[in-house]
């Protein structure tokens, strides 16, 4: 039977690799993460509102150009991988939405849901713009919280992975995804 190079043991081993300068092994690792960074990709831009502009490919390769330039990361495992991707992909979608606000002057922000999973088609929207704002704000006051929206929302990273990234127990993540979440609805209909 062959290895499983989809395997978090396998992809660990290669951000490691890559880590240590092996520039092959990062090669061989997008080729590996490519589909799951593709797929938190279109989960959030689906969303967004009609005629958005950026595409899940699109900012998968953006998030990979700036993956790139990680070099002073010691590596430890594949959710802290999908965890900086989720910082990077928030990062890029505020961007692209700020500058798309001041290319129109107010027009065509981007709305996100909040919404674990698939919303239904009534679903509160958010301004990414607004929920990068407010996320700044909840980092504020309790960090701890702030990183699991991001890690959750932006980085799509189950209980388990974000708990793992950073190094809390997974009802502690439950509890402050709950917290956190309550707290956004909140701030983001005043």
């Amino acid at each position: 039977m062959s290895p499983d190079n989809t395997a978090p043991a396998h992809i660990t081993q290669l951000l490691i690799a890559w880590g240590q300068g092996h520039d092959e092994a990062l090669a061989e690792l997008m080729t590996q993460v490519y589909e799951e960074l593709r797929r938190i990709a279109s989960a959030h831009l689906r969303h967004e509102l009609a005629g958005h502009t950026l595409q899940p490919t699109a900012l998968v390769h953006e998030a990979y150009l700036r993956l790139v330039d990680q070099r002073r990361v010691k590596w430890r495992n594949r959710a802290q991988f999908y965890g900086i991707a989720a910082q990077i992909m928030r990062r890029i979608l505020v961007d692209h939405a700020r500058s798309q606000h001041a290319a129109k002057r107010g027009a065509g922000w981007e709305l996100v849901s909040l919404a674990d999973h698939d919303p239904p088609a009534d679903a509160e929207h958010v301004d990414v713009i607004a929920l990068d704002e407010a996320l700044l704000r909840l980092a504020a006051f309790d960090g701890q919280q702030s990183r699991v929206v991001e890690l959750r929302y932006f980085g799509g990273l189950t209980i388990e992975e974000t708990a793992e990234v950073m190094g809390i127990s997974p009802a502690t993540v439950v509890r402050e995804w709950t917290i956190a979440r309550a707290w956004l609805r909140a701030e983001l209909t005043k």
